[in-house]
């Protein structure tokens, strides 16, 4: 296996695991992640929102037969991880920013690579 795909896919399964395990927070309501959420006043239906899409995201990484469901996926997370930073910077509470950092770093070796995955037609 050549080097490009160990990347990928460690990128890619790494990537899929924080986005479920993230969802799987939102969507057992965390009472940890529901505090901080309720803190910052998003409302409880986008956690909820979020969660599911998070899940179809991290399906959509891991079985990349359709190059544009996999391209909505990557353009989900980019927005979702921007938005992440974005909150964290306007509350305050930069010191979950690390996270969403590391996600972003993850997710663009992930997008980088993802030519190099044989079960793509995009080659």
């Amino acid at each position: 296996m050549k080097k490009e795909s160990i990347l990928y896919w460690l990128s890619t399964g790494l990537l899929a695991a924080m986005m479920t395990m993230s969802a799987v927070m939102y969507l057992s309501q965390n009472p940890q992640v529901m505090e901080g959420i309720a803190a910052i006043g998003i409302p409880y239906f986008f956690i909820q929102l979020l969660g599911v899409a998070k899940i179809l995201g991290a399906l959509a990484l891991v079985y990349p037969r359709f190059s544009k469901m996999t391209d909505w996926a990557y353009a989900g997370f980019t927005f979702t991880l921007i938005g992440a930073a974005w909150t964290h910077i306007a509350t305050n509470t930069a010191s979950s920013l690390t996270g969403v950092v590391i996600a972003m770093v993850v997710l663009g070796i992930s997008y980088r690579y993802q030519n190099e995955n044989p079960f793509t037609n995009r080659r």
